[in-house]
């Protein structure tokens, strides 16, 4: 029965994409409550709690290929890189979903998305990541950012926001709650943001939709 749900849920496109479409056209970002059911969240934060408990997740870091390193002062998330091609029923639903935004982007902006990279992040009590941009520097096939929360009844006081600079001086910014079924896109090489400390365990998924570069990542 839950597997039927799930496919009912992604079965086809729903109307709320014409609004993520246009506003991300408009501003370069959007925010979207709809798109993901209240079933679809839980199911999706059983799954990463039972990956936590299972102990699967590792120390985040940043950079990319010989330039990856730990550094906590920085960020101090714990991650766990999803396979589409072996994915579980809710998260074989998240990344339909995703899909249907990608096919959405690219018929109406051009933006030339090819494929998602997704993972799991739990940010324990009082972990935090500071500012940056979701590009690596050798790197630019990432494109379009993705983050939906997975933490329900998130109380005011809770921390944990993500900050999103809406300038690239960062001056003016935007701190959007990490409440459960909360989707933020946003571009990925304009847009700096942070996650701001956590007072209790938060949840989420990260994706970037990429494009084919002529790049190396080296």
């Amino acid at each position: 029965m839950t597997e039927q749900l799930l496919s009912a849920s992604v079965a086809s496109p729903p109307p709320v994409l014409d609004s993520i479409i246009n506003t991300l056209a408009e501003q370069g970002w959007v925010i979207d409550r709809s798109l993901f059911t209240p079933q679809d969240i839980a199911l999706l934060r059983d799954e990463c709690v039972q990956h936590w408990r299972q102990g699967e997740f590792h120390e985040a870091a940043i950079g990319q290929a010989s330039e990856q390193r730990r550094l906590s002062e920085i960020r101090s998330d714990s991650v766990l890189w999803l396979d589409e091609d072996n994915a579980p029923p809710a998260v074989a639903a998240y990344f339909a979903k995703l899909e249907q935004i990608r096919q959405a982007v690219n018929q109406s902006l051009f933006m030339g998305l090819v494929e998602l990279e997704s993972h799991f992040a739990v940010f324990p009590t009082g972990a935090f990541y500071k500012n940056h941009l979701d590009r690596f520097r050798h790197d630019d096939a990432r494109t379009l950012s993705a983050v939906l929360y997975l933490n329900q009844d998130w109380p005011d006081d809770a921390g944990g926001e993500m900050r999103l600079y809406l300038d690239p001086e960062c001056q003016h910014h935007l701190d959007v709650a990490p409440e459960a079924g909360t989707l933020v896109l946003f571009l990925s090489d304009r847009f700096w943001h942070e996650v701001l400390p956590a007072r209790q365990p938060r949840l989420s998924i990260t994706g970037w939709f990429r494009r084919h570069t002529g790049n190396v990542p080296w």
